[in-house]
């Protein structure tokens, strides 16, 4: 890897400190937790303020893959603030400034604690920016995979979950806190710079070539991405939403040509997906590929998924993998789970998509898949896992993917299509652009079915042991 600084980008922060009600005393200001309060990573996130919008800058230079970076936080206290947290691992911090003001800062592990000069109130917004350079890392995790800055042939793919926007970013690192982003990044010429949204333009001065993009709606942090490299970019609109699609020229023929043709299906799929879940939550959708990575796993950035050349190594398994990535936008996207247990809520759903996909091209029905599956003895590790507590090692093993699909197929033979698919469409809209749990899923289905349903979620969700057949 090797990153270069290329730019030193200023910032600044502005702060409305928060008044009080007229005769009460005010609260002593008191530092923001150092964590957001996820039982599996007690550090991610931060608490004492919710993040409204980033608008990040990076300038990128392929010749020694350094990055140069000023961000620029929006954000409302929720306490009366003394400091506040913010999420690094990595890189190194140039100057800080709250309300435009200088602001103190230290650094423990992947913490960055910032001491503005005068104390936030609580309700009130504050910007925060943060001028920063240097290597963005490859988080390694023995469990989990790898994530964040991939270095290419010829640029940078930045992606990963649960951690990977701490790796470029100072942030409130955690889905429960999202926000809308502006991002802006500069590469030299001849290279392009994808990222989430819309994009919003782009413009060369001293050969380097700036290229922008606009998510209005909220993300989870995890979900930002940058893909810079050289690529075959087809733009159209189609039904209301913006595609864009990239694709890496280095690819074999006969890869970029099955990529090519999943990537043509996704209005399609979009409009298959939306008669079951709902409208498409976003304005943008699309995909990305590139040749050449260290990274061997789709993931579902917000409005445009990150894929692998291996995704697409049969045509079937192309246009499931892109069904999968874009179930997320509904399920994992714009509703995101309030805490890394409820993971099952994300890849159950997008891989009971995919059999509901399958049952559309007739390659096998939701109930078929399931009894293939079922059929599996009772001392596989398909049955040994808590779906909906599978552990911080476990958050991506195969069970939670198979068997909370199962969960859903089991869910819609006790309560009937009707309710079931109701169900589905209401998860999407109730908790559009906001955070869901596993206990609020299991009320709205009791709620909208009418049925007592602990039974059945205890023995598919929570007991490591095979069901009786449902």
């Amino acid at each position: 890897m090797k990153l270069a600084v290329a730019l030193a980008l200023a910032v600044s922060t502005s702060v409305v400190l928060a008044g009080d009600p007229a005769g009460a005393a005010a609260p002593p200001a008191s530092p923001g937790s150092a964590g957001i309060g996820d039982p599996y990573y007690p550090l991610d996130g931060n608490g004492g303020y919710d993040v409204k919008h980033y608008d990040l800058a990076i300038r990128y230079a392929p010749a020694t893959d350094a990055i140069a970076g000023a961000v620029r936080i929006r954000s409302v206290a929720t306490q009366r603030l003394s400091a506040f947290n913010l999420d690094l691992d990595g890189l190194t911090i140039r100057s800080i400034t709250v309300d435009g003001r200088p602001a103190t800062w230290s650094r423990h592990g992947t913490e960055l604690t910032v001491t503005p000069r005068r104390s936030l109130g609580k309700g009130h917004a504050f910007d925060t920016r943060i001028v920063y350079d240097g290597v963005p890392k490859v988080i390694h995790d023995p469990d989990l995979g790898d994530g964040g800055a991939f270095t290419t042939d010829d640029g940078v793919i930045i992606l990963g979950e649960p951690d990977v926007a701490q790796a470029w970013f100072p942030s409130n690192d955690h889905p429960s806190d999202k926000a809308s982003f502006s991002i802006a990044l500069t590469v030299p010429n001849g290279l392009q710079a994808i990222s989430n949204g819309a994009p919003a333009g782009h413009s060369t001065t001293h050969g380097w070539t700036t290229w922008r993009w606009e998510q209005a709606e909220p993300m989870a942090t995890y979900l930002a991405q940058a893909s810079i490299g050289h690529f075959d970019v087809k733009s159209y609109r189609k039904n209301g939403i913006q595609f864009l699609d990239a694709i890496d020229p280095a690819l074999p023929p006969a890869t970029y040509d099955r990529v090519a043709k999943s990537f043509a299906r996704e209005p399609e799929i979009l409009t298959f997906l939306s008669g079951y879940f709902g409208p498409y939550p976003f304005r943008a959708s699309g995909g990305i590929v590139d040749a050449d990575g260290e990274w061997d796993y789709a993931l579902e950035n917000e409005g445009r998924p990150i894929y692998t050349p291996q995704d697409f190594d049969t045509q079937e398994g192309g246009d499931s993998v892109v069904v999968h990535e874009l179930t997320h936008q509904w399920y994992g996207d714009s509703v995101s789970v309030e805490h890394w247990q409820d993971i099952w809520l994300n890849e159950g759903f997008a891989t009971y998509a995919e059999w509901l996909w399958s049952g559309h091209e007739g390659l096998g029905t939701p109930q078929e898949i399931f009894d293939q599956l079922y059929a599996t003895p009772a001392t596989s590790k398909l049955w040994a896992t808590k779906v909906a507590d599978p552990g911080p090692p476990n958050l991506f093993v195969g069970a939670v993917y198979d068997r909370g699909a199962m969960t859903l197929q089991a869910l819609r033979v006790a309560v009937g299509d009707r309710s079931f698919f109701r169900i589905l469409r209401s998860w999407a809209q109730l908790h559009r652009s906001g955070n869901g749990s596993t206990g609020q899923f299991i009320a709205l289905a009791e709620h909208i079915s009418g049925h007592d349903l602990g039974a059945l979620f205890t023995v598919w969700l929570y007991t490591p042991s095979k069901p009786a057949h449902p």
